[in-house]
């Protein structure tokens, strides 16, 4: 028995909540062998599936094994309810498209009984990181939609909870660390292989950068710490141009918070030569409103900081 097949052993000996299957002839067979092979049209994608990229090229490498050496990992599937001889996909949907692109008609399958919402989003979180084939982004929602299952409160409840938690460790007022809801949320996410303080700190900010750094990320093509420390540039152009050159040029986390610094301080620089304009334009409509230029002293005066400002600037 693989590693895919006793993951599933392991979770179904454990004691869930199941929905039974729809009493028909195919429901029986599955009871009686839960290994077979069935026809890849009949398999229906999950479309709340935890993974949401597929890499284009590794799909393609993927298919060329498959065409090989055929799929040496089961799909796991359960049967569709109300449509007999149908299945749902729970898990394995990288070797589902591959297998579409290499030109299998059936498809290697474990057919197990329906899991509930939770345990289903459990098991495909879980396999996906045991393929490594979740990215940064689809693993922080996935915790977060398994906790919004486990709490039974929104996506954004829970991320208030978390950083509640954060808020109290730092604090050190405890309101609602050791509290039941907090166990939950520590519980679950140990069982994902992840530190909840971790999660918070390094992998939840990762949810309000902006789209353009996003995408990179959800493609693998940069490390999301490094995506965090181009996120700090403001000016959108400069900050595509910044992730760009992280891209091509791989270049080092230390690398790139010195370059995010220096556009901070050229920006910072600019903002401030902006504000000069505004002021010595404001100044120069008050001017003509006071006649300042008719008092001699004034003239005089105005004329020598003026002097000393062009001295400056020159």
């Amino acid at each position: 028995m693989g590693k895919f097949n006793k993951l599933l052993t392991s979770f179904q000996d454990e004691d869930i909540e199941v929905q039974p299957p729809a009493k028909t002839k195919a429901a029986s067979d599955a009871t009686q062998e839960s290994h077979r092979f069935i026809e890849r049209d009949r398999i229906v994608r999950d479309p709340s599936q935890v993974r949401k990229y597929f890499d284009p090229e590794k799909l393609k490498s993927l298919a060329q094994t498959i065409s090989e050496e055929g799929i040496l990992e089961d799909l796991a599937v359960y049967e569709i309810e109300d449509q007999p001889g149908y299945y749902q996909l729970v898990f394995g949907e990288r070797r589902y498209r591959a297998s579409r692109i290499a030109g299998l008609e059936k498809v290697p399958v474990r057919v197990i009984e329906k899991p509930d919402s939770k345990k289903l989003l459990k098991l495909q979180l879980i396999e996906n990181k045991h393929h490594e084939d979740l990215n940064p982004i689809e693993e922080v929602e996935g915790a977060l939609a398994l906790l919004a299952a486990e709490l039974e409160q929104p996506i954004d409840g829970v991320i208030g909870l978390l950083k509640q938690m954060d808020n109290d460790v730092r604090r050190a007022s405890y309101n609602v660390i050791g509290q039941p809801i907090a166990d939950t949320i520590i519980k679950t996410l140990e069982g994902l292989n992840i530190k909840w303080r971790s999660f918070v700190l390094n992998q939840l900010p990762l949810l309000s950068l902006s789209p353009d750094v996003l995408e990179p990320i959800r493609q693998g093509k940069i490390e999301y710490t490094k995506a965090l420390a181009v996120s700090r540039v403001k000016d959108e152009d400069q900050r595509q141009t910044l992730l760009q050159s992280a891209i091509e040029q791989n270049l080092s986390i230390r690398d790139l918070r010195d370059q995010v610094r220096e556009l901070s301080q050229t920006s910072s620089s600019a903002q401030k030569a902006t504000e000069y304009v505004k002021r010595f334009n404001s100044l120069g409509r008050q001017m003509k409103k006071a006649k300042v230029l008719e008092d001699k002293r004034k003239r005089e005066r105005l004329e020598a900081l003026l002097k000393e400002i062009e001295e400056l600037v020159q």
